[in-house]
């Protein structure tokens, strides 16, 4: 389940790209399938080492390519200055204090004319999972900030980075969210959680299908879980 657009950030084949924050590292798999060199880093060592394990398998089972994880702070990024073509954060601003910091380090390792992208909880649904549970947010690495796109604009620009669009992304899992905050985020075995769960991975393992894809598109105007700011270095 990606939530960046690889065609507005302009991943080719031969680019060098980071996903920062990677996790489980869906960016960074999606990004290697175009030919992106790939480097995976994580503040959490047992995600980067999973996500490493997965990206060799991929570079085995295709033959070719370049990609690798490592275990990094997004508030002092191990690599040169203009390292990078193509920069992804994906959910990972709102659980950083210094987030200008990590927004100066994205706009530093990130190459003259090269691409990023950062998102982050969108402000309302995002403000409604708050007022629902403590426990959705008040958790050790949890999110320590809800943003207004006043807020966040303001402090990409004054990384560095020029703006060039936005996007909205994941309608569909906001009620799930809100169902989550609702009746308790650690109850899974709720069968109003379990059902709508299954309704999320069948339209992933199905490939995203119509239906659910005009669901979303219908939904992402007022719904969208998460804002995708497209951005570029401002030399």
């Amino acid at each position: 389940m990606l939530t960046v657009d690889y065609g507005r950030l302009g991943v080719a084949p031969g680019d060098v790209l980071l996903d920062l924050g990677a996790g489980g590292g869906r960016h960074a798999y999606g990004a290697f399938d175009l030919g992106a060199r790939v480097v995976a880093l994580d503040y959490s060592e047992a995600d980067a080492k999973d996500c490493g394990a997965l990206l060799a398998a991929l570079i085995e089972e295709k033959g070719s390519g370049q990609a690798g994880a490592m275990c990094g702070d997004a508030l002092r990024l191990p690599f040169p200055d203009a390292t990078f073509d193509r920069v992804i954060c994906s959910e990972v601003l709102e659980h950083i204090s210094d987030d200008r910091k990590a927004m100066s380090e994205i706009r530093r390792v990130l190459r003259p004319g090269g691409t990023a992208a950062v998102t982050v909880p969108r402000f309302g649904p995002e403000l409604v999972c708050w007022a629902l549970s403590d426990e959705y947010h008040l958790v050790e690495g949890g999110h320590v900030r809800i943003y207004r796109w006043s807020v966040l604009s303001a402090r990409l620009r004054d990384a560095g980075l020029r703006i060039t669009g936005i996007g909205l992304a994941h309608g569909l899992h906001t009620p799930y969210w809100w169902l989550k905050c609702a009746v308790g985020v650690q109850n899974a075995e709720h069968p109003l959680v379990r059902a709508y769960h299954r309704v999320l991975v069948w339209d992933i393992e199905a490939g995203r299908p119509l239906p659910t894809r005009l669901a979303e598109a219908i939904l992402n105007p007022a719904l969208a879980k998460s804002l995708v700011v497209y951005l570029e270095h401002a030399a």
